[in-house]
């Protein structure tokens, strides 16, 4: 088996730091979306922090968090999948993870994005960051993790506007709810996350 330092990575970009490991999401051309490739390269990265604890600072890359998740391939998912918790797993993973984890978020952060963004420590955003959870609008529930995240971090009336009425939060909503600790301009936003 390779060592971690070997693996390459086809959905991100993990920079290695003394004290801290810095993924970046990269699937530009589906706004960073969660699919199950990048779902098996983060559980890889926390395998890595499991046994070699240190910081973990995410981001996405292009201006954007995470787009939600890969809705292609959840319609490909049948109700075997869809039981199995597959993203669920993994942002429960990151939340358990022995040092703390912030999610330094530029801009959209949807559905399963938003999800992988509650299950971290902490919270900043860029002036263009939105978080939201559209699942209904398609007919699903957010059920990685924001139906019982999402009501401890911004209180139950604040999770039920989103979760059930989608409504989105922007970054002055998100700091005026708690949900992020700062907003910052983009231009300050990786110094910020990593002070």
């Amino acid at each position: 088996m390779s060592t971690c330092e070997e693996v390459s990575y086809e959905t991100l970009s993990v920079e290695r730091r003394t004290d801290r490991v810095v993924v970046t999401l990269r699937r530009p051309a589906a706004r960073n979306a969660v699919n199950g490739r990048m779902v098996a390269e983060l559980h890889r990265v926390c395998e890595e922090l499991e046994r070699a604890p240190k910081l973990l600072l995410l981001t996405g890359h292009g201006g954007v968090f995470a787009g939600g998740a890969d809705i292609g391939e959840l319609r490909r998912r049948g109700r075997d999948e869809a039981l199995e918790g597959i993203n669920s797993r993994l942002f429960e993973r990151v939340r358990r993870l022995p040092l703390p984890t912030v999610a330094a978020v530029p801009g959209w952060a949807l559905g399963g994005g938003a999800e992988l963004a509650y299950a971290c420590d902490l919270r900043i955003a860029g002036p263009d960051a939105v978080f939201g959870n559209p699942e209904p609008g398609l007919g699903i529930l957010a059920a990685a993790g924001a139906c019982w995240r999402l009501r401890e971090l911004v209180g139950e009336s604040v999770a039920k506007q989103v979760l059930l009425a989608g409504r989105t939060l922007d970054a002055g909503a998100a700091l005026a709810c708690g949900l992020v600790m700062d907003v910052v301009p983009t231009d300050r936003l990786a110094s910020e996350a990593h002070a």
